[in-house]
């Protein structure tokens, strides 16, 4: 079984940087999830799926899984694609676009 290692992005909910830095150690499933006749819920018997092991740089989180001989698969972080920008932009005299109130 193959675990990810990679730095999960931030939720859009996030404003702040913290616990923005740490990695996460989860598996990849083995089987894919099965529906329960009775309920109709997903349902799994895959228990490594549940496992998620945090760290905090890749480096650690690499000797972990060549310690432990856990075949691995690293991901490394993307950076978003924004432009910083303040409120008070809005408001420039040389903004670009047209005012629209």
């Amino acid at each position: 079984m193959t675990a990810r290692i990679y730095c999960p992005a931030r939720t859009a909910m996030q404003s702040g940087t913290a616990k923005t830095g740490r990695w996460l150690l989860e598996y990849e499933p083995e089987r894919p999830r099965e529906i329960e006749p009775l309920m109709g819920w997903t349902s799994s018997s895959d228990m490594k799926s549940q496992l998620k092991l945090w760290f905090d740089s890749a480096d650690e989180a690499v000797a972990y899984a060549e310690r432990n001989g856990i075949p691995y698969r690293l991901e490394q972080p993307h950076e978003p694609k924004r432009r910083p920008m303040a409120y008070s932009d809005n408001f420039r005299f040389n903004r670009v676009g047209q005012w629209t109130h």
